[in-house]
């Protein structure tokens, strides 16, 4: 975790949002442009990209990863998002091409009070919703059979919609265009596109149409 980045988040936190701002870039050496904001959350992270109109809301805690959002991307309220940067740890030393980071597509959205694991990269793609709360993303278990540790990214696709309480694991992958339902677990890389995606462990339940609105919008928000 970079402990100079999370003094200055918090020093930071008694400032109205454009000093934070400000102060973030310059004393962390953060890419935040005019337009996007940080809000009372706190940061260790080594490296920060927020395009504009992107926002980091309250009560965050991020640490350990670079992170990367695009335009009008959103994190929300009350989420910890945590990953093991690499060099730093006897675990996944046989990874050399572990990325551990987050990246967020523009118009995409992590709601509220959701856990992220990016021991190793955690992506979601342009104008998908990880909706309502309680879901985990975790990119990191242990191999049984070797007694390690091991991780593998996950990814989320795009105009995609992940239910409340859902779990995400290394490996995983979400089509573009899809669905996965509440309270289900994503356990491998599907492929097929405008599925609904349901279950423990998660399978293709049945097509979804390719003309819902949802697939076609030019703005993250959703009325």
């Amino acid at each position: 975790m970079n402990r100079w980045a999370l003094f200055v988040s918090a020093l930071a936190l008694i400032l109205p949002s454009a000093l934070r701002r400000v102060l973030l870039n310059t004393l962390c050496g953060y890419a935040i442009e005019r337009g996007a904001s940080v809000g009372c959350s706190l940061l260790g992270v080594p490296a920060l990209k927020l395009g504009p109109g992107a926002r980091i809301g309250h009560f965050t805690v991020i640490k350990g990863i670079p992170v990367e959002l695009g335009e009008h991307a959103r994190i929300g309220d009350f989420n910890f998002i945590s990953g093991l940067p690499r060099g730093t740890s006897r675990h996944f030393r046989e990874e050399a091409d572990r990325d551990p980071r987050l990246v967020m597509g523009r118009h995409s959205s992590l709601t509220s009070r959701h856990y992220v694991d990016c021991s190793n990269r955690v992506e979601i793609g342009e104008f998908s919703t990880v909706a309502g709360a309680r879901s985990q993303i975790l990119t990191h278990a242990i191999d049984l059979g070797r007694s390690r540790q091991v991780s593998a990214p996950a990814v989320i696709g795009r105009y995609c919609f992940v239910g409340t309480a859902c779990v995400v694991l290394k490996g995983a992958r979400l089509p573009d265009y899809s669905v996965l339902a509440a309270n289900s677990s994503l356990a491998r890389a599907f492929e097929e596109p405008y599925t609904l995606y349901s279950g423990v462990p998660a399978a293709a339940v049945k097509p979804l149409s390719r003309d819902a609105a949802y697939f076609h919008r030019d703005r993250g928000f959703v009325d």
